[in-house]
């Protein structure tokens, strides 16, 4: 006899429900309605709660009769501004399209909320509205960045927090290993700490404490690899980067920066002459490939780690894909369970690192 459970004893995997600001981005509704029709056809568990105003919406989503079954919009009134003040965005989030869809992560009805708009108001209203988590004393952004290597880079904080102690830069390691093991199934993430030199003695003092004690944090489902100057971030020679958010911003600025400086290069040297032209035909597979791995919407979706339910921010000039690909990070987070990771491994760090003794 079979005693091997049928089809239907298996456990079905649970639906899953995001919510997403239809509002925010620089196109609203447009892309935002275009981005959850690709999400919602890449997972048949998904369900999509579209905040914002109704009508532009509907109107949105007459383009994609598919959807009516597995798509639910919630009216939202008001819309924050890329203008608008964390102030202004807190006082404003019982009737936004932002803060309706961070209201819909702390009740439950939602796994994770998806915005394209102000990030300043996205993170002060995320974190009056789902504090940090317990043993967390800052959140942090988080984003995939490409390297050279057969992984991408996590690289945080990039500008949640412009000014860092130890305790800080030991959690956010141990949310970005976190990050990394969810996102790209690395069992035991590489993890440096970017300094001005990788010599133990360089940098700061709250950069050698913490360093010291993720070196003593031996039981961490993460490698701790000491410290990576800025010239090497994209070398595949880390698979998690930890620094403030200070020095985390201005590196993503520079890289994005270096990134489009390359892109303009490429293009205006392709098209200075006939020759360069011929030159660009017979090299196009190649710089097709470099297009690819240097567009930002094939690693878009940023996300505020720390936080007692799960934010995901995209790039406002995003395009449908890439604010579909922000959404699949907000479903591999809701699937992994990433708070109960971070919880779970913030309780193998040594005692006296929580305890506050690293200062």
């Amino acid at each position: 006899m079979d005693d091997r459970p049928s089809n239907s004893d298996r456990a079905t995997p649970p639906p899953i429900r995001i919510a997403v600001d239809a509002m925010g981005g620089d196109a609203g509704p447009a892309i935002m309605v275009e981005a959850a029709s690709i999400a919602l056809a890449g997972n048949p568990r998904l369900t999509i709660v579209l905040f914002g105003d109704e009508v532009r919406i509907g109107a949105e989503l007459s383009r994609f009769p598919k959807l009516v079954n597995r798509v639910e919009v919630r009216h939202a009134p008001h819309v924050i501004s890329g203008e608008d003040k964390p102030s202004q965005a807190i006082r404003r989030a019982k009737d936004s399209s932002m803060g309706l869809a961070i209201a819909a992560v702390k009740a439950g009805e939602v796994g994770a909320t998806v915005s394209a708009g102000n990030t300043g108001a996205l993170m002060a209203m995320s974190k009056l509205a789902l504090r940090t988590m317990p043993g967390i004393d800052r959140p942090a952004l988080a984003a995939l960045l490409p390297t050279l290597g057969d992984n991408d880079l996590v690289l945080l904080d990039l500008g949640a927090n412009t000014e860092c102690d130890a305790r800080n830069l030991v959690q956010f390691a141990v949310m970005g290993a976190a990050y990394a093991r969810t996102v790209m199934g690395l069992q035991r993430p590489r993890v440096r700490l970017l300094n001005i030199g990788t010599e133990e003695l360089k940098g700061t003092e709250e950069l050698r404490d913490a360093a010291q004690a993720l070196r003593d944090a031996v039981d961490l489902p993460l490698q701790f690899d000491g410290f990576i100057e800025g010239d090497r971030l994209g070398r595949g020679e880390a698979d998690v980067i930890v620094t403030d958010g200070f020095s985390g911003n201005i590196a993503l600025k520079t890289i994005e920066g270096t990134a489009r400086f390359v892109a303009d290069l490429l293009k205006r040297a392709f098209t200075s002459s006939v020759r360069s032209k011929i030159g660009f035909l017979i090299s196009r597979p190649a710089t097709e490939l470099l297009r690819h791995h240097l567009d930002p919407n094939n690693h878009n979706g940023a996300v505020f780690l720390g936080l007692n339910g799960i934010v995901v921010k995209s790039h406002g000039g995003a395009s449908a894909q890439g604010v579909a690909n922000a959404i699949s990070v907000a479903v591999k987070l809701v699937e992994a369970d990433i708070t109960r990771l971070v919880t779970d491994d913030l309780a193998s760090v040594r005692a006296p690192v929580i305890a506050g003794i690293v200062k």
